[in-house]
């Protein structure tokens, strides 16, 4: 009878009527065989869970909303900021990497949350990052209305080694180091030597990445290793130990008023870094991440 109450209330039912509770005790036993019809989603233990979201149609909703070409700050940096809020909300992930409109969440392998459900771990992820990016759109894009709502899709899949894991996130900035060098030049020829997409996709058919720097270079005295990083390496999202100083009022002992004074307080908080994680180097820098315990 609790459990019906209880079941009531969160569905605005007045609960408080024995009537109302009996009614739907019987309603419970009656049609509770439905839930048999759910599928068991529970996700393998002891592998990394990784949840990778990508923009749906992303091509017309930035043409649509003007993003700069080939790469727009702000819709990179809303990104990060939609993918630092879900880390924020679901605390068992371990690190996040992004680039263009995606971002890959990784959740620490021994984690239980949601049961391991790969469903509740997908759906959680997707409408806590979609809901982000339309709630802080205007602190990126400013006067620029939204004209509709983005849509994302997710998936789910599992690591079980280590190496896995660093090789799948290698392979996506893999991905963003290929995908930039290419637009970096295609969006050079249409914007600076008027090709239209259709020749700048001809000129650049068959190219390799030499060819693509050379074009670059020789043509638009462009060195893309000084292209920012952000573009060419993505972002990595990590937790980190932060000092913030902070102003407090105190009352102090024989003062009659208040006083502010600075205090320095150590915060855990999730850090954006722009930087190489195919090599080693970064999980030397932060064996944390990777740490059985962590």
């Amino acid at each position: 009878m609790l459990r019906c109450c209880r079941a009531a209330i969160a569905a605005g039912c007045a609960a408080s009527s024995p009537r109302c509770c009996r009614g739907l005790a019987m309603a419970k036993s009656k049609f509770e065989y439905v839930r048999d019809f759910e599928a068991d989603d529970t996700v393998l233990p002891n592998c990394w869970i990784v949840v990778r979201l990508d923009g749906r149609n992303f091509h017309r909703f930035s043409e649509q909303h003007e993003f700069k070409k080939p790469n727009d700050d702000r819709a990179l940096q809303l990104m990060t900021k939609c993918a630092q809020t879900v880390m924020q909300e679901l605390e068992d992930i371990a690190i996040a990497y992004g680039q263009s409109d995606e971002y890959s969440f990784v959740f620490k392998k021994k984690s239980r949350w949601f049961k391991r459900r790969a469903s509740k771990f997908m759906t959680h992820v997707v409408s806590q990052f979609s809901s982000s990016y339309v709630f802080y759109w205007k602190d990126y894009f400013k006067d620029q209305q939204l004209l509709y709502p983005p849509g994302f899709d997710g998936r789910i899949v599992l690591y079980p080694s280590n190496q896995n894991l660093k090789d799948y996130l290698s392979w996506r900035q893999a991905d963003c180091h290929i995908n930039n060098l290419y637009n970096t030049v295609f969006w050079m020829l249409v914007q600076r030597s008027g090709l239209t997409p259709v020749q700048a996709q001809e000129r650049l058919r068959g190219t390799l990445a030499g060819d693509k720097n050379e074009i670059l270079f020789s043509e638009f005295n462009i060195n893309y290793n000084n292209e920012p990083l952000m573009y060419r390496k993505g972002t990595v999202l990590i937790w980190q130990k932060v000092n913030e100083v902070i102003t407090k009022k105190i009352k102090l002992p024989k003062e009659e008023e208040e006083k502010e004074v600075e205090v320095t307080r150590t915060k855990t908080k999730v850090v954006p870094l722009h930087c190489d994680i195919i090599g080693d180097q970064f999980w030397e820098e932060y064996p944390e991440i990777l740490a059985e315990d962590s």
